[in-house]
Formats: structure tokens, sequence, C-alpha cells
């Protein structure tokens, strides 16, 4: 059973997600909240699985509640959700530690594989956003960014030859079985590969590993 939390000021939105979820055997929904302050409250309290968290609410928002969230023990899997498809809340929502961001339009059986994609372990972008942030990830870094290359250089020397082969396909866009094909390799050892990466950077997710990738001009 995935334990999910549903944090929005609108009651409205709640009840919908509520009964999207709930009509799913695998999640149960655990509490509701309407701040970043009740988000942090009721991750500790209720130690849920899996966090719906929106992004615009009143007093602390949604990307600074995310970034408390993932400094928790035990930290829930967050995904952000929003009415607006903007690049700097995507950006800013997997800064932040989350691992999912998804439009307030998506499809029922949609959001439901997200909070199932997230909670084993993986990332989960809204389709209409993926592909833009990947490339804007890749464009040039502008002269300004040698600092922050040769910092993210350095996080990535704890790589093997082999982690750095699957992080750069990661950062590529490729799911694991991509990469599996891509390197030869079976989709559990990819899985392996990229949890070991993830511990050895000290990140919660794929698409944080991916952004450091880019930052280093490894893709």
């Amino acid at each position: 059973m995935i334990r999910t939390l549903l944090v929005d000021d609108e009651l409205l939105v709640r009840s919908g997600l509520r009964m999207i979820l709930e009509a799913d055997p695998g999640i149960e929904v655990v509490g509701e909240g309407s701040d970043g302050e009740q988000a942090v409250r009721l991750a500790e309290e209720l130690t849920p699985d899996v966090v719906l968290l929106d992004i615009r609410m009143p007093g602390t928002d949604g990307l600074a509640a995310a970034a408390r969230l993932s400094e928790l023990p035990d930290p829930p899997r967050v995904v952000l959700l929003t009415t607006f498809d903007l690049d700097e809340y995507v950006h800013g929502a997997l800064r932040a530690g989350a691992v999912g961001f998804l439009l307030k339009d998506t499809p029922p059986r949609e959001l439901i594989n997200a909070v199932r994609t997230v909670h084993e372990g993986h990332a989960m972008l809204a389709p209409s956003v993926t592909k833009r942030m990947l490339e804007r990830f890749a464009s040039p870094a502008p002269t300004d960014s040698a600092a922050g290359r040769t910092e993210a250089l350095r996080r990535l020397s704890v790589l093997s030859e082999r982690e750095r082969h699957v992080l750069v396909a990661v950062a590529e866009g490729k799911s694991n079985a991509e990469v599996g094909r891509a390197l030869s390799m079976r989709e559990t050892t990819v899985k392996a590969h990229v949890s070991r990466i993830l511990a050895k950077l000290e990140m919660s997710n794929r698409v944080q590993a991916a952004i450091l990738a880019h930052d280093a001009g490894w893709a």
C-alpha cells in the first residue's frame, strides 16, 4: 500500500485528487494539508511514502516545503503539482529535491501511474515538459558557469567509468531499458548502477543526477 499525503490550498482540488487516487486499491490517502507548513508537520506525523504538493500556496509554498521534506530522516517522495507549465517551476522543483512534476490537468490514469512510479524510486515529469527541460539543460552553458562546471566535475569524480557511462545515458533522457540496450546491460543491472550513482552523489533522484551531468558538460 502506497501511503500518500495531499497538500493543496484548494479543498476542491484535494477532494478530486483523493477520489482519483483512492480508486486504486494500492494507494491510501493518509492525510490532507492546505499549506507548506502543514505538509512538513503532517509528513513528520504520518510518514507518508509519497506527497503530492501544490507549488503555489499561501505562506510556505511548495518549493520551500519540498526542500524541507527532503531533509527529513526518512524523506517521502515529493511530486509537485501546478496549473502553470513554466520552466522555472520545474527547475526549482527538481533543485528542491522533488522527484516528480505534474500539471493539475494530468489525466487520472497518469496521476496514479506517477504515484506508483515515484514510489518505485523513479522520477516523473509531465510529458509536456520532459523534452523541453532536457533540451534546456543540454544547451550550451554560459561563460560564467565555469565554476559550476568545475564543481560538478569534482562531485562526479567519485563515479567509476561504468557509472559515468550510465549517468550520461540517463542525462540524455533514456529509460533504464534504453540505457541497458545502449550499454549492453540487463535492466536490473542498470537499476543497480543508478542506485549506486545516487548514493555516491548523495542525491534523491535520477533527475538531479542528470542535471549535475549537464552542469559538468557530460550531456
